[in-house]
């Protein structure tokens, strides 16, 4: 299951306490005080990768702590600072710092986030030695490190969403187009999860098959939340449909439809349509198919993912659409 909005718990460091000692040698009875420093407790980021599953890492496990600072010893030797901790999570992910209620874009894996800071290590005696006062017996104890609970959310998950309804050649086209290897069945609900490939280009485009709408999906049938989320979480979408159905402008409307119950914003996505399994269609045919749609006022091409022609067509046609 792809995990897209988890709330976490994240708790930098403590800082590491320092020391109260004093020098001891060989035939010195009572040495000045020698207690060091102890390290800073170990800050929080949060970072962007490229792995989109990144947030599954959090189905279980909701609470997460940087090491603390390492305390202070005799001989004036500091404690060692923690080791900072740093949680990825994909690209598109917005972070929220509940207790703020301010939040953060990660759009880039650049980009890297403070979201908890850890505590200052506390001051050995010896930093405490003055003229007045030469012999100390306390030291300083670490600072605690925050804790925050924040929230991520996916907001995108691709470049590019296949939409349709099931059995629609959404997931053969993604495998031709890309090196993903989706399940591929004859058979509804083959896919549950958007699947995900990169397309060869200078852009390195994502594509994602979204799982197949049906009738009623805007009111939960067939999981048609969950899939109409994932479509939100697309720049452009690419809407199949296969060309043997009998009536295209019905099938297409099933779909819009769905859009227009559950979010008007999604009828705003640049959009074309892909006729697929054009294969299946003497030219006679496909040209009646494509008359038939013109009534949409939408881009229409025809593809078969046994023609290498009309997929390099669909490759061209898709960087253009995401130049947009």
């Amino acid at each position: 299951m792809l995990i897209d909005n988890v709330t976490i718990t994240v708790k930098a460091g403590n800082g590491g306490n320092g020391a109260s000692t004093f020098l001891h040698r060989a035939g010195m009875y009572k040495g000045g005080p020698d207690g060091g420093n102890g390290g800073n407790g170990g800050n929080v980021y949060i970072q962007g990768t490229s792995d989109l599953t990144a947030l599954q890492q959090f189905q279980f496990k909701k609470k997460l702590k940087a090491s603390d600072g390492i305390a202070g010893k005799r001989k004036n030797l500091y404690g060692r600072n923690a080791q900072d901790l740093i949680i990825l999570v994909p690209m598109g992910t917005r972070v929220t710092d509940l207790s703020k209620e301010k939040t953060y874009e990660i759009e880039k894996e650049a980009d890297k986030v403070l979201i908890a800071k850890g505590g200052t290590g506390g001051r050995g005696n010896r930093e405490f030695a003055s003229a007045t006062n030469q012999v100390p017996r306390y030291a300083e104890k670490g600072g605690l490190g925050e804790e925050k609970e924040i929230q991520l959310e996916l907001r995108l998950i691709a470049d590019v969403g296949f939409i349709g309804l099931p059995n629609a050649g959404k997931s053969s086209l993604l495998a031709a187009l890309t090196n993903a290897h989706p399940k591929i069945a004859n058979y509804p609900f083959t896919t549950l999860e958007p699947n995900l490939g990169v397309m060869p280009s200078s852009k390195n485009i994502v594509l994602a098959d979204i799982p197949g709408l049906i009738e009623g999906a805007s009111s939960g049938k067939g999981l048609g939340f969950q899939f109409l989320k994932h479509i939100e979480k697309t720049k452009v979408l690419i809407h199949c449909i296969d060309a043997t159905n009998e009536d295209l402008v019905s099938v297409y409307k099933t779909v819009i439809n769905e859009f227009d119950k559950y979010s008007k914003e999604l009828l705003n996505k640049p959009e074309v349509i892909l006729l697929t399994k054009s294969d299946l269609l003497t030219k006679e045919e496909a040209e009646e198919k494509i008359e038939e749609l013109k009534k949409l006022k939408k881009e229409i091409y025809l593809v078969s993912v046994y023609e290498e022609e009309s997929v390099e067509k669909v490759k061209k046609v898709i960087e253009k659409l995401v130049i947009i």
